[in-house]
């Protein structure tokens, strides 16, 4: 997501409030002596002339009066965080929160206790970063209470109100904090914020390993990822969310090769080369994150591959893509190419990057029928002997002739020495 420096003044020209889901829920709620905004990152993303992304809506009317009005327009709601005043009102298969103006009257955490309101202004002071405070009316006029407009113009990120006290009533805005600064900031962090994120960052170990992995992971795709990271790694945040090694030099060179070849962010390939070498540091952030099966088989992968991929030949490479498959030779490869220090053009770092795309690996052409044709009896040796053809098979440089099979399937058949001779 590239952040656009030209910001416009209001949001009079988004289609998507004017007509549309967002604008179906605005026209039901916003009337009949109730209010009804598009508020935070919608706005944010919108004034930047960015996609809004998900939407969601505040309004003055009780959770109640929503659902009743939802209903009587043939729009359905659901009473998805009731207790918080949120309802998603669906309409046209697309789901819009909607969440009644709020005040903390106590504050632990996720867990606050709210009360109802109609307050705009006390709502935006609610939130975390000024760039997250703004909300648009149906005419698309931008409602900024906090002077987020200055501060999205200036690229920073700046908590609302006291940084630590933000942060205290979630600890995940700490994470927060770096994310919107990867994404949306530029230059160093706001020092104020960064030096209470410093000052809390115990407080994360209050998370749930699920909400700090997905936080973790969206600022990985962050165009500013790498800076980002530079920072928290030089202050020592980053080693101690994920329990060990940081190499941020590493993760830049990843984003710049990732760039250079068209590729977009992968936030698990970028986690193996900020973090992983072996295949005990995959455990410890399959643990640590409680990432996904599928993730940690990635991070394994490219622990176990990453250093035999820059002296491969050209023969070695088409049987490591043979053996791992498409994607995996790519991640494999873009780890490789990242930890070696090479410039991002590097020309023999890119013709193994480009091998998929000109050899496709063919299959192996000898199955268990044609050795149990020839007399061998199913069982471990039948396995065996398929071992050895395919071994050959590779060895020999993938061949598909008849003759060329023909000898594959005589040389499975003979017994393995056991002598090793």
């Amino acid at each position: 997501m590239m952040v656009s420096t030209a910001l416009v003044p209001s949001l009079a020209t988004a289609a998507w409030l004017f007509d549309g889901p967002a604008a179906r829920v605005l026209a039901v709620l916003d009337r009949d002596g109730e209010e009804a905004r598009v508020v935070g990152g919608a706005v944010r993303n919108a004034l930047l002339g960015l996609q809004p992304g998900d939407i969601d809506i505040a309004t003055t009317a009780l959770p109640d009066e929503v659902m009743r009005r939802a209903r009587a327009a043939g729009l359905k709601p659901v009473p998805t965080g009731i207790d918080h005043g949120t309802v998603t009102v669906v309409t046209d298969g697309v789901g819009i929160e909607v969440t009644t103006l709020r005040q903390d009257v106590e504050t632990f955490g996720r867990r606050a206790v709210v009360s109802f309101g109609r307050d705009w202004e006390a709502d935006a002071r609610r939130r975390d970063f000024t760039i997250n405070a703004f909300s648009a009316d149906r005419s698309g006029h931008v409602h900024d209470p906090i002077g987020g407009f200055d501060d999205l113009r200036q690229r920073k990120v700046r908590f609302i109100g006291d940084p630590a006290r933000r942060i205290k009533e979630d600890y995940l805005r700490i994470l927060r904090f770096f994310r919107f600064h990867a994404g949306y900031g530029a230059g160093r962090p706001d020092p104020d914020g960064l030096v209470a994120c410093l000052r809390e960052r115990a407080g994360l170990g209050r998370l749930s390993r699920e909400r700090v992995r997905l936080e973790l992971l969206k600022l990985f795709r962050a165009d500013g990822a790498a800076a980002t990271l530079a920072v928290m790694a030089e202050t020592g945040l980053i080693q101690s969310v994920l329990g060990g090694i940081a190499a941020p030099a590493a993760f830049a060179r990843l984003a710049a090769i990732e760039a250079a070849c068209g590729l977009s962010p992968d936030p698990v390939r970028r986690l193996a080369v900020l973090a992983v070498r072996i295949k005990e540091d995959a455990d410890r952030l399959h643990d640590r994150l409680r990432l996904a099966n599928g993730e940690t088989r990635r991070l394994h992968v490219i622990a176990a591959h990453h250093r035999q991929v820059e002296r491969l030949s050209g023969a070695e490479a088409r049987t490591l893509l043979y053996r791992l498959g498409a994607d995996d030779y790519r991640d494999v490869v873009l780890a490789a190419f990242a930890l070696s220090g090479a410039a991002a053009d590097a020309t023999d770092w890119a013709e193994r990057l480009d091998l998929p795309a000109h050899w496709v690996p063919p299959r192996f052409p000898v199955k268990a029928a044609d050795l149990i044709a020839r007399g061998l009896a199913p069982g471990p040796a039948l396995g065996q002997a398929l071992a050895r053809g395919e071994a050959a098979w590779i060895a020999a440089g993938f061949p598909l002739t008849p003759e060329a099979i023909a000898r594959i399937v005589s040389g499975a058949l003979e017994p393995a020495d056991p002598a090793g001779r």
